[in-house]
């Protein structure tokens, strides 16, 4: 199983930002993003099921949407409005649909966000 991640970067706050998670080698249940920001722990950003059922931290609500192409097993973070403590490390994250008690990870990519 990979995950490959893309689209992070560097970007003015108030801009906007798309991350695409591409999966590949079984079949995905939950797909989500999770974030890790300098001196913090790894959080859940968002997260959508197989059905397109979405889950988004109070932090994001309103700013970014999770979407995902089942035919694919892409899954896409839109981020608007981007503030300074958006700055982390985003993460991919894929449940196997077959197997539930796998879970993983992609390699992460970096979304900084400059005043």
């Amino acid at each position: 199983v990979q995950l490959v991640e893309t689209g992070g970067g560097l970007v003015q706050a108030g801009g906007s930002l798309r991350l695409s998670c591409a999966a590949s080698g079984s079949i995905f249940s939950t797909m989500g993003w999770y974030r890790q920001g300098p001196g913090k722990q790894r959080e859940l950003v968002a997260a959508i099921t197989f059905g397109s059922r979405t889950n988004y931290a109070d932090a994001v609500k309103g700013r970014f949407t999770i979407s995902r192409e089942n035919a694919k097993n892409t899954v896409y973070l839109q981020m608007n409005s981007l503030k300074l403590e958006d700055t982390a490390v985003y993460y991919c994250n894929a449940r196997d649909l077959i197997s539930p008690s796998l879970n993983y990870w992609g390699q992460g990519t970096q979304v900084t966000v400059s005043s």
